[in-house]
């Protein structure tokens, strides 16, 4: 499962390749096309996946790592339990890395920031237990650090 979990986690964004750079590395927000057009890569990751049978196996994974755990994601609607473990886990780190590491769009937050957005968001865009492991996994690896 860790295997699985990595390999996917690695590749969970390859659908990207597909997408414009102008539509990537746009500086401010993205009108309703581009978002239509931004949100098939879920789609075409798990294509591209699927087309090679070492990769296969974390194709659904790949395609589930924007579902919402209120049913508000995409590209399926899944809701809770019906989205893929591996993709709850992908789509919390993810989030904490896109939110500590910055975009063209905005800057980086703070550790201490993400980690209050992600508890925000909590329940409704994640699934609360994997965010409680990420900040738990956080502070254990800074206590680390520091001692």
């Amino acid at each position: 499962m860790l295997q699985e979990l990595a390999l996917a986690a690695e590749l969970h964004d390859v659908g990207k390749l597909a997408i414009p750079d102008a539509i990537l590395s746009k500086p401010g927000p993205l009108d309703e096309d581009e978002w239509i057009y931004a949100h098939h890569h879920t789609l075409i990751g798990e294509r591209i996946l699927s087309a090679a049978p070492a990769l296969a196996r974390v194709a659904p994974t790949v395609r589930s790592t924007h579902e919402r755990i209120d049913g508000t994601g995409y590209p399926d609607g899944l809701s809770g339990d019906e989205i893929p473990l591996l993709s709850r886990i992908i789509a919390v780190c993810d989030a904490f890395y896109a939110m500590t590491e910055g975009k063209p769009h905005h800057p980086a937050l703070s550790a201490e920031h993400a980690i209050a957005e992600l508890r925000r968001c909590s329940g409704a865009q994640f699934d609360s237990a994997v965010v409680d492991a990420l900040i738990d996994a956080w502070r254990e690896r800074s206590i680390q650090l520091v001692a």
